[in-house]
């Protein structure tokens, strides 16, 4: 079922880039797809990760609903570390801000966990990109997520992003190996080449993970690092 889940998810974006062009039609409908990571990782022992973070959209100006995907399989165990959709609306709120509220699906390998989600996301001041959501699962249990990006041009093809991504939990959620606060950071560096008019830009970097705090005291209980470095190479796409 969850590689079901999986390759739904991958065969959506494929079918919805094949016949959209994230163009308007006549009825002022958008559509389109795009993946900000598609990536493949290798980390400090030769760890090796396929990686996406990528949504679907169809709506207009006022009102879209996104599929929210992202993902990272662990190719040499051939089972998925995380594996996450969240369907929501998204509608502005302000000239550089827009809401979304709607339900996201964890379905890694162990676990799966419903949540409740609400946030916002758009360009805060010096033109950073920020997301910030709040999610409350089928147990009860809240958390919430931070992420930050910037796009530094270096020249008008080539861009330097930094990119920060912080998990917090309000609670212990010791099913899923989650614990009470900070739990986890993600810290990235890609530089990328704009190959064809910012729709297929291909990129190397650098991630870092670490997990935090009671979350890591979970993972030291299983013998499982804390702290992964990798090195990523990919594509950013749109459509």
């Amino acid at each position: 079922m969850k590689h079901m889940t999986y390759l739904a998810t991958v065969s959506i974006g494929l079918v919805a880039s094949a016949f959209t062009s994230a163009h308007a039609m006549e009825s002022n409908l958008f559509y389109g797809v795009q993946f900000e990571q598609f990536e493949y990782r290798l980390g400090d022992e030769n760890e090796k990760r396929a990686v996406w973070d990528g949504d679907l959209f169809v709506g207009t100006d006022a009102l879209k609903l996104r599929l929210l995907s992202e993902g990272e399989r662990d190719l040499d165990a051939d089972s998925f570390e995380t594996l996450e959709n969240r369907f929501v609306l998204q509608t502005p709120i302000s000239d550089f801000f827009d809401a979304r509220a709607g339900v996201r699906l964890d379905s890694p390998t162990g676990t799966d966990r419903w949540y409740g989600t609400a946030g916002v996301f758009g360009l805060a001041p010096q033109w950073f990109e920020v997301g910030a959501d709040f999610f409350v699962s089928e147990t009860g249990d809240s958390s919430a997520r931070l992420d930050v990006g910037y796009e530094g041009l270096l020249t008008n093809d080539i861009t330097l992003t930094p990119s920060m991504e912080l998990d917090m939990a309000f609670s212990d959620d010791p099913e899923i190996e989650i614990g009470s606060g900070l739990s986890k950071v993600e810290l990235g560096l890609r530089l990328s080449y704009d190959l064809i008019d910012r729709a297929v830009v291909p990129y190397i970097g650098v991630s870092y993970e670490r997990k935090l705090g009671n979350t890591a005291d979970f993972a030291r209980a299983d013998n499982e690092d804390i702290s992964t470095t990798y090195f990523v190479i990919g594509m950013r796409l749109m459509y």
